[in-house]
């Protein structure tokens, strides 16, 4: 099914804005009152049973909006936001196991040169399945939303390039009342919108942005940082020697300079790659 060219892209994304926070704002709070929380202003304080009960409501709350104008305003099934597992499954593999080693290059390095000590470690079964499906519904929510219909409607009004600049602005005005945000942090968002996005304006598939985005945040967590300045459960358990722009202080890892390094190194990465299929294609006629 073609959509609705009486409807600009662009347009589509500001009719959006308003019914997405008033839905996500309506299960936020249900979900919240479900968990036994008094107000939703208390979630970095909660326990990641709570914040998954939360965060499960905002899921179905982001569902159910972009399941509307999918089919009442893009007039396409849901999806055709990205979400085709079928010939994308090495992009989900490749996403998983990317986040991971970065996380673990990060650590390793902060704990060579002194940046943060290790104090202990403990598992926690409950916490640990909690914690996982905790950041995959955040990835899965945030990439339909971010990538799968705001990328792919901006792309529609304007150069992909320029639509992946302002997705990814918008990603990151989305965490900006993220506790003990800096101003590294912030690029680390803006330069996180752009290495989620990239993929997508090639392939079109979300599940690269979704493996990416759910293995970088669960193993953050599982190795002791916080994500996106929010404290959840950690495997490992260790202290910064101090508050510095290279461990990435109370942030986490994506307050620090080597969560920007990381980051555009992978992107110049995934650029060059999707360039050198694109040239392939094209010399074989595809």
């Amino acid at each position: 099914m073609t959509q609705d060219t009486s409807i600009k892209g662009w347009a589509r994304i500001l009719l959006i804005i308003l019914p997405y926070v008033l839905a996500i704002g309506f299960f936020q709070d249900l979900g919240t009152y479900l968990s036994g929380q008094e107000n939703s202003s208390e979630l970095i304080t909660r326990s990641t049973e709570e914040l998954l009960i939360v965060s499960f409501f905002a899921f179905l709350g982001t569902v159910l909006i972009i399941y509307i104008f999918m089919k009442k305003i893009d007039k396409e099934p849901f999806r055709n936001l990205g979400l085709y597992w079928k010939s994308h499954k090495r992009g989900a593999v490749v996403g998983l196991l990317t986040g991971l080693a970065i996380i673990i290059i990060g650590y390793l390095f902060l704990f060579l040169f002194k940046e943060i000590k290790f104090v202990k470690t403990t598992f926690l079964s409950v916490d640990f399945i909690s914690t996982m499906l905790l950041f995959f519904i955040v990835s899965l929510s945030e990439e339909i939303m971010f990538r799968g219909y705001v990328l792919r409607n901006l792309m529609e009004s304007m150069n992909k390039y320029v639509a992946l600049l302002v997705s990814a602005l918008l990603f990151a005005l989305m965490h900006a009342a993220n506790p003990n945000l800096s101003l590294i942090g912030n690029i680390n968002l803006f330069l996180a919108g752009i290495l989620l996005g990239l993929p997508y304006i090639y392939t079109k598939n979300l599940m690269f942005p979704i493996a990416f985005h759910f293995s970088w945040n669960f193993f953050q967590s599982l190795f002791g940082f916080n994500v996106s300045g929010l404290d959840s459960y950690s495997i490992i358990e260790f202290k910064t020697t101090q508050d510095t722009w290279v461990n990435g202080g109370d942030f986490g890892f994506e307050g620090s300079v080597l969560a920007i390094l990381f980051q555009l190194i992978l992107i110049v990465a995934l650029y060059v790659v999707f360039k050198n299929k694109k040239k392939e294609k094209l010399s074989i006629g595809m």
